[in-house]
C-alpha cells in the first residue's frame, strides 16, 4: 500500500496560482484567503520558496493551508483522518504532474517515495 510523504526539494504545493485553485474561498477563512493571494509572487510561486534550494523559507512557521496534518484537513476539506493517506496522494500527484509534467524527475521521486514505483 502506498503511504503519503513529503518529498524534500519538489515544491509543486508552492505553487500557488489562484487560477489553479478556483475554489479557494470554499476552504479558507477570509483571513486566510487574504494571506493565501498576500503569499502568491511571480509565476504564481509562493513568494517563500526558495527557487535555488527548492525549500520553503518559512517552513517551521508556515500558516495552516500549507501543513499536510489530520486534524487540518478534516477542518478544511471535510477529509476523515482515516483518508487522508489516499487523498494527500491524489492532491500530490495531481499537484505535481500539473506543475513539471507526468513523465517530471519530480513525480517519479514522489512515486518512488509514496512505493508505487520500485527503486
Amino acid at each position: 500500500m502506498a503511504t503519503w510523504q513529503c518529498v524534500k526539494q519538489c515544491g509543486a504545493c508552492c505553487h500557488l496560482d489562484p487560477a489553479d485553485r478556483p475554489d479557494l474561498e470554499e476552504y479558507l477563512s477570509p483571513d486566510e484567503l487574504e494571506l493565501y493571494l498576500s503569499m502568491v509572487g511571480e509565476g504564481g510561486w509562493c513568494i517563500n520558496f526558495n527557487h535555488t534550494t527548492r525549500e520553503c523559507n518559512i517552513y517551521s512557521q508556515r500558516p495552516r493551508f500549507c501543513r499536510v496534518e489530520a486534524e487540518i484537513f478534516e477542518d478544511m476539506y471535510g477529509i476523515e483522518p482515516e483518508d487522508l493517506n489516499d487523498f494527500a496522494i491524489a492532491c500530490c500527484s495531481q499537484q505535481i504532474e500539473g506543475v513539471y509534467g507526468d513523465r517530471s524527475l519530480e513525480i517519479i521521486r514522489f512515486d518512488q517515495a509514496i512505493g508505487i514505483l520500485e527503486y
